[in-house]
């Protein structure tokens, strides 16, 4: 799987958990706060999931 794929999809659910906190009245800074760190661990887990393992020599 591609890391661009990947990114996409986590940015619509991030996305939507941000649009549906919104709905719930929350304040705005904590909604960026959680944005910023789904979009931490999206990177981790996205690396995470699409790197290649470097070979043995």
């Amino acid at each position: 799987m591609s890391f661009g794929i990947y990114a996409i999809g986590f940015a619509i659910m991030t996305g939507g958990l941000m649009y549906g906190a919104h709905l719930m009245h929350m304040p705005a800074h904590w909604i960026a706060v959680g944005g910023i760190v789904l979009l931490g661990v999206g990177i981790l887990s996205g690396v995470k999931a699409t790197r290649h393992k470097d070979p043995s020599e």
